[in-house]
């Protein structure tokens, strides 16, 4: 027989320390798992760092370190990015590389999360992003699949470290269990 759910206001309500919300929900962003780990929720940090993390990574690796950029030019926005942001801290050298390729200093990491160089034309030869697509093919898409489904658990947790867990509470639910659907077929027979 499950267990009914706890009933706020009930004597089984379970009460969780969600320390300062504002600031483990800036902690989950800046790195899955951390709010949840300074609220000391070890368990549920650990879950979520490990699944957010190696999602995100195993998609920024399937793309060959490119699938991960952030661009606003005319023929490339990378609306893509905004998901990918929500990973948060791993993401975030992407604006800086972003930054430095548009005041023309050099990149850092080979290029890594730098924006494509544009061609003279899109999916020109000497187009960079077109260059990336037929090197990875589609491993390329579902690499920036990966790393957006990762930004978006992400905001997912956050959500969880700033309000903390969802309870289900019903409208009149007693503390009595169930009836058991095989006794009362019986009832009836018998009658």
């Amino acid at each position: 027989m499950a267990a009914n759910p706890p009933v706020l206001g009930s004597e089984d309500q379970i009460e969780i320390d969600l320390r300062q919300p504002g600031l483990a929900a800036f902690w989950a962003w800046l790195w899955p798992g951390a709010g949840h780990l300074y609220q000391r929720r070890y368990a549920k940090g650990l879950l979520f760092m490990v699944c957010i993390l190696t999602t995100y990574f195993f998609g920024f690796a399937m793309g060959g370190g490119r699938v991960v950029y952030a661009s606003w030019t005319e023929t490339d926005k990378r609306w893509q990015y905004l998901c990918q942001l929500g990973v948060g801290l791993p993401a975030l050298p992407a604006v800086v590389q972003n930054r430095r390729m548009a005041k023309n200093r050099p990149l850092w990491l080979d290029g890594l999360m730098a924006p494509p160089r544009p061609g003279q034309y899109a999916g020109a030869p000497d187009d960079e992003l077109a260059q990336w697509h037929k090197k990875y093919h589609l491993f390329f898409d579902l690499g920036t699949l990966y790393t957006m489904i990762a930004g978006l658990l992400n905001i997912l947790a956050i959500y969880d470290a700033f309000a903390g867990p969802v309870l289900v509470t019903t409208a009149g639910q007693t503390d009595k269990p169930p009836p058991d659907r095989r006794q009362a077929a019986s009832r009836k027979r018998r009658k």
